[in-house]
């Protein structure tokens, strides 16, 4: 089994593909893994469709927004959730394990927040009236070389750039940035989280090492003027992806663990705070 550090280390966001079908063994996985998704952190299950190019037809795959965007991609991997506390932080979350899953078989992805036609989207998913779709994933095998448009996106997007630990990362305060020296035997997932897709690379996660060493508050620091999407906040989203960073690594690594809200949890000017993770037995 590849380690998971690996795999986080080899996504990257792909928007241009080979115009070849997957074979049906790794078909049969990935949509499998689809199809087997469980509920997120909090309890709110996301319902996740993959969605085949080839079986649908011209004028409804050419009505689905993301032509210039997108290039050659023969399936979609579309995701639902219904509105609920922390249910755009469990979509993150669960729809992050696909992503790192089709990773791990060699698969190119990129989340679409806001470039994808919704009602075309909608209606190949089979979306229910209490439902909402606040992303899409292409899926495929990724071209060896980007096209110029794929670099002026990556570029606006920030995409090959990442805030450093002290910007992200706190001991007991935001006054006292955590080192990875400090973070001790969680440096690893720290460092994943760093590493986490995020809406154009905002990265607004915070977390801050409770003074106890083995507990971690994450916070939302929101962009400014940064826009809700269908509904549906993409920075809660990104708040889910690193969530499920951080929680792949630390159970890869061994460290047992355990997630919940804090009502008495600091109140910290500008952060929005989401939940916390504690060591079990700490």
């Amino acid at each position: 089994m590849t380690p998971v550090s690996a795999i986080i280390r080899r996504r990257f966001s792909c928007r241009s593909y080979d115009n070849k079908p997957l074979d049906d063994d790794l078909l049969r996985t990935f949509r499998q893994a689809v199809e087997a998704s469980a509920p997120g952190l909090f309890g709110n299950a996301p319902r996740f469709v993959l969605l085949e190019m080839d079986e649908l037809p011209r004028d409804v795959w050419k009505k689905l927004g993301t032509y210039g965007v997108i290039q050659n991609a023969r399936l979609y991997l579309a995701g639902m959730i219904r509105p609920a506390p922390m249910a755009t932080v469990d979509y993150g979350y669960c729809k992050e394990k696909l992503i790192l899953k089709a990773t791990e078989l060699g698969l190119g992805t990129c989340w679409l927040g806001g470039t994808f036609a919704i009602s075309a989207f909608g209606r190949a998913a089979g979306m229910r009236r209490d439902e909402l779709m606040p992303t899409v994933s292409p899926v495929g095998f990724a071209t060896g070389r980007l096209r110029l448009a794929e670099r002026i996106l990556r570029g606006f997007a920030g995409s090959d750039h990442r805030l450093p630990w002290t910007e992200l990362f706190f001991r007991d305060s935001t006054a006292a940035p955590l080192s990875a020296g400090e973070a001790g035997p969680y440096a690893e997932a720290l460092e994943n989280v760093r590493l986490a897709p995020s809406a154009s690379n905002k990265q607004p996660w915070r977390i801050i090492r409770e003074p106890e060493q083995s507990a971690f508050s994450f916070y939302l620091s929101r962009s400014a003027g940064y826009r809700h999407l269908r509904d549906v906040s993409l920075q809660e989203i990104d708040m889910g992806i690193a969530m499920c960073h951080f929680d792949l690594t630390v159970k890869a690594s061994g460290i047992a663990g355990s997630w919940h809200q804090d009502d008495a949890a600091p109140k910290i000017k500008s952060w929005e705070y989401t939940a916390a993770w504690q060591a079990v037995g700490e």
